[in-house]
């Protein structure tokens, strides 16, 4: 039993990260016009069916394979807010888990990436994240609103305790122990002492049955969403993981991997639009010399997989969070949430060789314009790509020529 606990340490790492992230959901849920029956469902599919798949493929291969609901999709979807419908943001997801399922046994994912690079997608994924991190400021200031509600002091003390946690956990607490850990724990206990937790709507069942939500298709919705979705989860994730997995000793099933990222996202999405992936930083709290033994190691894949299980089956009470849990803890929480994932997409977009396309999907993707009934994330991907088509050719080539070097990169920024 000792031998494991290493291992069982990385996964309830990965476990309290799972319920942080709770968050974002929670926090779309008003905005997307969500009831409490698909938020809950929602939920049980970011986390119940990434989490069956991925204990199955664990224990199959004594292998840490962390496979969850893709953050940076959840992000986008959150962003996206009411400018898509929810059932054309449903048609858009799983049509990408459709050509993810096309895709990977082709071989076509490089030929994605040289028309859609990676920097481009990042650059939009910067704008998209850039205001959650934004909130979490806003909410501290004397005067702040939240839609148009004031917040009050003690709803500021505890995003500034929540923040105050993060930023020592980034100091003394990391690597060991991510620092959204204690921010969670600090945040949550500050709320508790002030009065920050309000009475549940009564709504939330212990157990719910699932809302499917009937799939809409439209153009604006796939062009918008549905090429973003495919990086996010054959480039962003299932491919760095792969490689990080490989730099460990392990030998993870790469088509495998691709297959039930495809069937999932399609299945999972009938429940709410959702990515199902590998998990880098995840994979890096399991799959390394500190989680144990080399044999051992899927338990901290199984254990953390064990928890976000119960999330599922317990949704109808963590959607019921929503109506408990003060805006502005959930708005602070979310803040230190995409700290990393603002961070890296910052790099990339800064890096080179491709820096000006980055730059203009950024800035687009922070406005609201919109034109064809296409909104700005569409424009974002299209002013960028076509900034660097147009200015930036010796560095599109060029990034076509490094990628296998930047995939071999991946477990060092891992």
């Amino acid at each position: 039993m000792q031998a494991v606990l290493p291992a069982l340490g990385g996964g309830l790492a990965v476990a309290v990260i799972f319920v942080a992230v709770l968050s974002l959901p929670l926090s779309a849920a008003e905005p997307l016009g969500l009831s409490g029956p698909e938020t809950a469902s929602w939920i049980a599919g970011l986390y119940g069916i990434p989490a069956v798949v991925g204990i199955i493929l664990s224990v199959r291969y004594r292998q840490p394979l962390v496979v969850t609901g893709n953050i940076f999709i959840i992000i986008f979807v959150v962003r996206l807010g009411g400018d898509v419908p929810w059932a054309e943001l449903v048609g858009a997801s799983m049509l990408a888990g459709a050509l993810v399922l096309v895709l990977g046994p082709l071989g076509l994912t490089d030929r994605l990436a040289r028309w859609l690079p990676a920097p481009v997608v990042f650059g939009l994924l910067a704008g998209a994240v850039l205001p959650f991190f934004k909130d979490l400021f806003v909410v501290l200031g004397r005067d702040a609103t939240l839609n148009g509600v004031d917040v009050a002091p003690n709803e500021r003390l505890m995003a500034a305790a929540t923040l105050a946690a993060y930023l020592a956990g980034r100091r003394w607490a990391e690597p060991r122990v991510p620092a959204i850990v204690p921010a969670l724990v600090v945040g949550t206990l500050v709320a508790a002492l002030t009065g920050g937790f309000g009475a549940a709507s009564g709504g939330g069942e212990m157990f719910m049955a699932p809302v499917l939500t009937t799939p809409s298709f439209s153009l604006s919705a796939i062009l918008t969403a549905t090429p973003v979705m495919i990086v996010f989860i054959a480039l962003q994730a299932n491919a760095p993981s792969v490689v990080f997995l490989r730099s460990q000793g392990f030998d993870p099933p790469e088509r495998t991997v691709s297959a039930v990222s495809g069937v999932g996202t399609v299945a999972g999405s009938l429940l709410g639009p959702i990515g199902v992936s590998l998990s880098l930083p995840s994979t890096a709290l399991t799959a390394t010399p500190d989680a144990g033994r080399h044999h051992l190691r899927y338990w901290g894949a199984v254990v953390s997989l064990g928890i976000a299980l119960v999330v599922a089956l317990f949704s109808g009470i963590a959607a019921d969070l929503a109506t408990v849990v003060a805006r502005p803890l959930l708005v602070a929480l979310v803040g230190v949430a995409v700290v990393d994932v603002l961070a890296r997409a910052l790099r990339e977009v800064t890096q080179g060789p491709l820096v000006l396309g980055p730059l203009f999907a950024f800035a687009i993707a922070l406005t609201d314009i919109e034109l064809l009934r296409l909104g700005s994330f569409f424009w974002a991907l299209a002013g960028g790509l076509l900034i660097s088509l147009f200015l930036e050719r010796d560095g599109w080539r060029r990034l076509q020529e490094d990628a296998p070097k930047e995939a071999e990169k991946a477990p060092a920024e891992a």
